[in-house]
């Protein structure tokens, strides 16, 4: 095949790079394109645009494949645990023993936030979003640690604001919660693991340990590491973009947050346990609502089913209905919800309608699941993929500065008025 694409325009021929990436995907390298030809492509939501080349997540929606840094999502989900995967994606390889212990210990060292952050927490109403919360703390970071406004850090100044951001984030997700509940925030323990951390400060108590059982452990290990990265979608794409502008890492993890708030991007393990609030409150059918589904006429769908990357099956969901199966014998829990749930994944899983559509349960209709079967409230699914996709945004965010990427800088195709004349407002 040729390594040059060629395209006709005003009776001109013009050629263009094609490059390939280690995947074998193609790509047709048009960034000269105006300069030589006064053209832009128009591309709606970038579907068809590849912003960046990047070494850090690779996947494969028609077969459904998922790697990080080359290694499948399902070893990594067996075999590791989340601080390993962070490591992985921001520093490129899995770190030996003594690196992870490293990691850890440092990690350890700054999980607690400063004080004054309580007062942050005591200003939000009481019936405020979790996720405007997160977004607003995490970007208030810079304020209490200005050296990382400095856009060009040394080495070991970068290593120490990802190291924060990382500690602090458990500790500012879990007190988002305690603060819905109006109970008092339980502080962070140096003789946990990173995740057993984040769960004793959710769900311990002041006044007596709280036994985090293994099972929700290895769960929460598992939900975390299956949302760290998920290449060029919306959330990460927009981290890149604010700091293509040297914007300091917490501003653009904080840019990340809000776009991944989006109902059409995070909150669709939300989505999931509304549809099945709905159907459990007009009487538990769900042969019903899946007809309903089924029928063109009817504008209802089915939320946490099928992908708009995967096509034939999200590797993600496999791997997550084993800790669902697991939490939910575990913790014996009797909810009506959780049951229209089970209903439903076996139609999907056997109903000809949704096996030859490929509409498989996906990886937001497990998380919503275990997360209600945990005890979180829909509102904070949310604030819990984040924690998850951090360690994914740094590496991102990390990699686009070290390749010495351009700013963002998007162009339009301008449909607007022409040439018009300011009229006096008396005459208008």
């Amino acid at each position: 095949m040729s390594n040059k694409a060629t395209i006709q325009l005003e009776n001109q021929t013009f050629e263009f790079a094609i490059i390939e990436g280690t995947e074998q995907e193609k790509a047709i390298d048009i960034s000269k394109l105006r300069d030589q030809t006064g053209y832009i492509t128009l591309d709606n939501g970038y579907k068809n645009t590849g912003a960046t080349k990047s070494a850090i997540t690779f996947l494969d929606g028609e077969i459904g494949v998922l790697k990080y840094r080359g290694y499948p999502i399902e070893q990594l989900a067996e075999k590791s645990t989340f601080l390993e995967v962070a490591f992985l994606l921001i520093y490129g390889n899995l770190p030996t023993q003594q690196q992870l212990t490293g990691f850890q210990t440092e990690i350890s060292k700054h999980t607690l936030v400063h004080e004054d952050m309580k007062k942050f927490f005591d200003g939000f109403p009481s019936k405020s979003h979790p996720m405007g919360q997160l977004s607003s703390l995490v970007c208030s970071l810079s304020s209490f640690y200005p050296e990382s406004l400095n856009a060009h850090p040394t080495a070991e100044e970068f290593d120490l604001t990802i190291i924060k951001l990382l500690a602090k984030m458990s500790t500012i997700v879990s007190w988002i919660y305690k603060k819905s509940l109006g109970h008092p925030y339980i502080y962070p323990q140096n003789k946990y693991d990173y995740v057993t951390n984040f769960l004793n400060m959710t769900f311990g108590q002041r006044t007596e340990e709280v036994v985090i059982d293994p099972i929700i452990v290895d769960a929460m290990n598992v939900l975390l590491i299956l949302h760290a990265d998920h290449e060029q979608n919306c959330s990460t794409s927009t981290v890149r973009i604010v700091g293509s502008s040297d914007c300091n890492l917490y501003a653009s993890i904080s840019a990340g947050i809000s776009a991944l708030w989006g109902p059409l991007h995070g909150g669709a393990n939300q989505a999931v346990i509304e549809m099945l609030e709905q159907i459990k409150n007009d009487g538990g059918d769900v042969d019903k609502w899946v007809n309903k589904a089924k029928s063109p006429t009817d504008s209802f769908r089915l939320m946490g089913f099928g992908h708009r990357v995967y096509k034939n099956f999200d590797p993600r969901a496999k791997i997550i209905k084993k800790a669902c199966d697991d939490i939910l014998e575990k913790l014996g829990i009797n909810d009506p919800v959780l049951d229209i749930a089970k209903k439903l994944e076996e139609v999907a899983l056997n109903d000809p309608y949704f096996v030859s559509r490929k509409l498989y349960p996906n990886v937001d209709f497990y998380s919503g699941i275990i997360y209600r079967a945990l005890g979180f409230p829909t509102e904070m699914f949310t604030v819990l993929f984040a924690l998850g996709r951090l360690p994914g945004w740094i590496a991102q965010w990390k990699e686009m500065r070290e390749n010495k990427e351009p700013i963002g800088r998007p162009r339009q195709v301008y449909v607007g008025e022409v040439d018009r004349d300011f009229v006096e407002i008396g005459d208008r």
